[in-house]
């Protein structure tokens, strides 16, 4: 079974459909610049042309920077602000004829990390964190996703901790990486202290190979500590993943 997977995000919009059984694309992911200002009704349209090109009528899974719950955008991060409160499942639903499911992007790259990557079998909690601009985070109690959980803006060194331990704050502080792999190890030991799990998954840009050879090393943590699998692909695969489990 194949699920069209979309991934929006501030800069750009790509989708791909997705088989299901293997979690690989199917197809050449398209992409489209997010309109400007990142309006509902323009990234709707965006997300229908996507829906076009490949000719699609079956499922739709949509992974999004807000906060979802029944499909209504709770918090809107790097798009208008005007997406809170918007019913966006309904909303995609409607400009493409088609069973949307929407969730947050964070949550969708640790769909794909669970069902067919570093956290594929794991049966206890397992944290997949991403590094990049800011924090993102999902929380796994086996394969069950526990939504919308925001662990980059839990409170560090007087700020939200993504400002002071993303990977953009290595860029901009112009960090070591030994550096950076302090202020990490902080924010590690400080999410495992909250809640005790079985693995964390590092995502993001620096859990390409060449990248995790740089600090990887240097973290100690008592649970299993493994890179991402997927990277780019992470939010098509996931939001498939999401939109197959929510409807079967």
């Amino acid at each position: 079974m194949e699920v069209l997977g979309i991934d929006i995000g501030g800069t750009g919009i790509k989708g791909a459909p997705v088989d299901i059984a293997s979690g690989q694309l199917t197809s050449e992911r398209f992409r489209l610049s997010t309109p400007e200002g990142a309006r509902p009704e323009e990234v709707a349209q965006t997300v229908r042309a996507i829906v076009h090109h490949f000719s699609w009528h079956g499922r739709i899974g949509a992974a999004m920077p807000v906060r979802v719950r029944d499909g209504i955008a709770l918090t809107a991060s790097n798009i208008d602000s005007s997406w809170i409160g918007t019913n966006i499942e309904e909303l995609f639903s409607r400009v493409t004829d088609s069973d949307v499911v929407t969730l947050n992007d964070a949550d969708a790259a640790g769909y794909a990390e669970m069902h067919y990557g570093a956290g594929k079998g794991v049966s206890g909690k397992t944290l997949v964190l991403t590094f990049g601009t800011g924090i993102g985070s999902s929380l796994f109690v086996g394969s069950t996703l526990v939504p919308n959980i925001e662990l980059g803006h839990v409170r560090m060194h007087n700020t939200i901790a993504e400002a002071w331990a993303a990977n953009s704050a290595r860029k901009r502080e112009n960090l070591s990486w030994e550096d950076w792999a302090d202020r990490l190890q902080e924010y590690l030991s400080y999410i495992e202290f909250l809640f005790d799990p079985e693995l964390i998954i590092l995502g993001g840009g620096v859990s390409r190979p060449k990248r995790v050879r740089r600090f990887f090393h240097l973290l100690r943590t008592t649970a299993r500590l493994a890179p991402a699998h997927f990277q780019n692909e992470a939010g098509i695969i996931g939001a498939a993943c999401a939109a197959h489990s929510r409807k079967t």
